[in-house]
């Protein structure tokens, strides 16, 4: 299921361009949902008449009936243009229009399972598509949040269902979420940034490296997932060839890179957990 989180985030990044449609949500449901229910079929479509889902507690008490199989495709369309803010004819907050996004396809319940992380899903796929002032969103976690108090999600719903759908209790409720997901994300920036100036004192006294391989693991502390060639660490310090792949191995012999030979060049990147190899006696030492 983690798997199935991660790999959706990255399909939305590439999906953020495209209108909301029957293929796309589709998609969406098939990426959250593949190796999970228990019955593979039942990925990337709609429920059908056959699998009625009632929504109520451990006890038998229904709390919400989704709206009837026969009736999704209609609501699918009518979704579509809201999603692509076709309707309703007046301004509506992308924040406000993602929010409904979600408690629209939760509501609706259309799939078998799978619903509540594809209704996530497309809250931030529509953050995502409202330009580039949300790109934040990418890193906010709705998700850990709701899952830390789950009654709280379901009453924000059932109380909009029981008081004539009016979304206000799930509009407030999703928003207090938000603020508390960017106040945790700023949190967790400020101990990293913390983290690497620490990191980067202790890097810059380590005496076992030259001053060009300190920087470089001081960049890649910043950059996890960048790749280093001999070519761009002899451009970056201006020294030969042979001085810059002295460089580079012997930061791969003390376990600080990893290398990979793809065609002609060798490729370096941080291995896993490098600040835990940066720090103190972490440090790998022949």
């Amino acid at each position: 299921m983690i798997m199935n989180n991660y790999l959706t985030m990255r399909r939305i990044g590439e999906l953020k361009s495209e209108p909301f449609s029957k293929k796309l949500i589709f998609d969406i449901h098939r990426i959250i949902t593949e190796n999970i229910l228990d019955d593979e079929s039942a990925t990337g479509r709609f429920r059908q008449s056959g699998e009625k889902i009632v929504i109520g507690d451990e006890y038998g008490e229904i709390f919400h009936e989704p709206t009837a199989a026969d009736q999704l495709e209609d609501r699918l369309k009518a979704m579509c243009d809201f999603a692509n803010g076709k309707t309703p004819d007046y301004f509506i907050h992308p924040i406000i229009r993602a929010i409904i996004l979600h408690f629209w396809l939760a509501y609706d319940h259309p799939f078998v399972d799978g619903n509540g992380r594809t209704a996530r899903a497309l809250f931030y796929w529509l953050m995502l598509r409202s330009g580039s002032g949300y790109w934040l969103f990418e890193f906010v976690s709705i998700s850990q949040i709701i899952l830390k108090a789950p009654a709280k999600y379901g009453k924000a719903f059932l109380y909009t269902e029981t008081d004539d759908n009016d979304l206000t209790y799930f509009v407030l409720y999703h928003l207090n979420i938000i603020q508390q997901a960017i106040k945790g994300l700023h949190e967790y920036i400020k101990r990293k940034a913390r983290m690497l100036q620490s990191l980067e004192r202790e890097l810059h006294s380590v005496t076992l490296l030259n001053h060009r391989q300190r920087d470089l693991i001081s960049h890649a502390l910043r950059h996890p997932h960048q790749r280093y060639t001999i070519e761009s660490h002899r451009g970056s310090h201006n020294i030969v060839y042979q001085t810059s792949r002295n460089d580079l191995l012997n930061l791969k012999k003390r376990e600080l890179l990893e290398a990979r030979k793809i065609g002609r060049t060798w490729y370096f990147t941080p291995v896993n957990h490098l600040e835990k190899k940066t720090c103190g006696n972490g440090l790998t030492i022949d």
